[in-house]
């Protein structure tokens, strides 16, 4: 299946050395977009403006990044850009593109000093075409799962990318995965019901549990027109897609956020089939991330 949806286009920029980078999503004209954010621990811009009551119902750019709080700045670059292009929520001073930011933490993977900044943003959205690159690129550079136990069984995650259809519904599911806990499919939640589950931390208290050092993102997109507050259930959907993926989720020191936007190209015949193909699509981009 293509991951292709008309007008929307991703671009990275990535730092394989710095181990961190930057992932632009662009959305074409009247999309709709609403978000949650379940982990414990997130970093993000703008996304307050996704609360289905809010004024602003449409967005134009969304930036996942690594370098914690100090890669939000990434998202400067973003909206100048944008905003040269005269893209943007009409004001009487001109467009106000509405950008919004999710930041994951991989400062402790490579040069903690590196961290994506307004002019890698830039060059992200120069980079963006519809051709999605999956891996450690992007914000998935420096991300890593499997850290529950300690940092010694952690292993790189990345950014994965799910397509789930029915006839002309389509919905697209990029990940930034740097999670806390695992991969899992099912397995350990069966294990520990039995009583048989072994990963657990040894020391909690003294595990990375206590620290933010962690976080998956997520954008889902479908070309189906939804409203506002369809799109705030969409990402609900996501994150349960995030929960099936991922062992444990939405842990205390994981920022774990959705943000679902609709570009409206499509009329869906039901709400609910597009919030079943966002958990199948998520929970394969989360699988193919690492």
């Amino acid at each position: 299946m293509s991951p292709h949806i008309d007008g929307v286009r991703v671009g990275h920029w990535t730092d394989p050395v710095g181990k961190t980078g930057c992932t632009v999503i662009l959305f074409p004209p009247k999309t709709v977009a609403s978000g949650e954010v379940r982990g414990g621990a997130p970093a993000t811009r703008e996304f307050a403006l996704l609360s289905p009551e809010r004024t602003v119902e449409n967005i134009h750019g969304l930036l996942l990044t690594g370098g914690s709080a100090f890669g939000l700045a990434a998202a400067d670059g973003v909206v100048s850009c944008l905003e040269e292009d005269g893209i943007g929520f009409p004001t009487p001073a001109g467009p106000v593109p509405i950008v919004v930011a999710m930041s994951l933490y991989d400062l402790m993977e490579g040069d903690a000093t590196v961290r994506p900044n307004s002019e890698h943003g830039r060059m992200a959205v120069r980079e963006a075409s519809s051709e999605i690159q999956v891996g450690q690129v992007g914000a998935g550079t420096g991300a890593t799962v499997g850290k529950w136990r300690s940092r010694e069984h952690r292993r790189s995650g990345g950014i994965g990318l799910g397509v789930a259809e029915k006839e002309e519904i389509k919905v697209v599911a990029i990940a930034a995965v740097n999670a806390l806990g695992e991969p899992d499919d099912g397995t350990a939640s069966k294990s520990v019901l039995n009583g048989t589950f072994m990963n657990w931390p040894e020391h909690p208290s003294r595990s990375p549990f206590s620290s933010e050092t962690n976080t998956t993102l997520i954008s889902v997109i479908t070309n189906a027109k939804l409203s506002k507050m369809d799109c705030f259930l969409l990402s609900q959907s996501g994150h349960d897609g995030l929960a099936r993926a991922l062992f444990p989720p939405h842990l205390s020191s994981d920022g774990d956020a959705v943000v679902a936007a609709a570009t409206g190209q499509v009329s869906a015949p039901s709400l609910d089939i597009v919030r079943a193909l966002t958990v199948a699509a998520v929970e394969q981009a989360i699988q193919q991330s690492c």
